[in-house]
């Protein structure tokens, strides 16, 4: 049987079931042999942010050249008015609420606060590591993001507190919510036993983020589009940190074979 705090979903995520995967934990391994174990999943984390950030430029590039010629901010209005219809004492103060939560102040102690915790479950500081480098991943993503673009956050008039001062693009928020929720989510669910743990954990993060990113919009604090980048950047980077993690368990897992073939 494959030992519990490897597995998702009944899959044991050590394992490489495609070509690609295949290669990638062949390539890391051979890393691994010449610089050590740590070096390369610290090196797979910077691979994995490259193409990350690659890929965010390409997609900012893209947004930029079709906003004015296709009208892809056309969502942004209606979403606003949206936002604007559902506000109420309640939900402003939720919405507020979130944004404090997962603000500059909020998200740095939520997430070294998280992945201490997980250390310290796993006796490992590999957790804490993980979480950290999606935090912080994120965040540069998040700074870059808004010093490329520039945007303008909607008007004050349209905002509700608490109001926002820096560029609009892409959601801070957001990316980080998706990043660090995810991969706090991932590591979680392989201290499981049970699936409806798994799956109360994945719902969770998944309502979440989600949250996050619709509270941006609420409160008038980014346009709709700022938040979808936040989406997709975040859980880009996010599934970039678990491949690194996968890889290290892979690399762990071999090098146990290893000794055991040895004695």
């Amino acid at each position: 049987m494959t030992d519990a705090t490897t597995t998702v979903f009944g899959r044991d995520v050590r394992t490489w079931s495609t070509r690609p995967g295949e290669r990638l934990a062949r390539a890391h391994r051979k890393v691994a042999e010449r610089v050590g174990g740590r070096a390369a999943s610290t090196l797979g984390l910077v691979a994995g942010g490259v193409v990350v950030a690659m890929s965010t430029a390409a997609a900012i590039a893209v947004y930029d050249d079709v906003t004015g010629r296709s009208g892809v901010q056309r969502l942004d209005g209606p979403a606003l008015r949206l936002a604007k219809r559902l506000r109420s004492p309640s939900v402003n103060t939720a919405a507020g609420s979130i944004a404090y939560g997962f603000g500059p102040v909020g998200m740095p102690l939520l997430t070294l606060g998280t992945g201490a915790v997980l250390a310290l479950r796993s006796r490992s500081a590999t957790p804490l590591a993980f979480v950290a480098a999606a935090g912080g991943g994120s965040l540069t993503m998040t700074l870059l993001g808004k010093r490329i673009v520039h945007r303008n956050r909607p008007p004050r008039r349209e905002a509700a507190p608490p109001y926002e001062h820096s560029p609009s693009f892409p959601s801070g928020h957001t990316i980080n919510a998706a990043s660090v929720g995810a991969v706090v989510a991932y590591l979680l669910m392989l201290q499981q036993r049970r699936r409806g743990n798994e799956v109360a954990l994945a719902t969770a993060a998944g309502t979440t983020i989600a949250a996050v990113g619709a509270s941006r919009v609420l409160l008038g604090a980014h346009w709709f589009t700022d938040v979808v980048m936040g989406w997709t950047t975040g859980l880009g980077w996010a599934t970039a940190v678990i491949t690194a993690h996968r890889l290290h368990l892979s690399l762990s897992e071999d090098r146990a074979g290893d000794a055991g073939q040895a004695d």
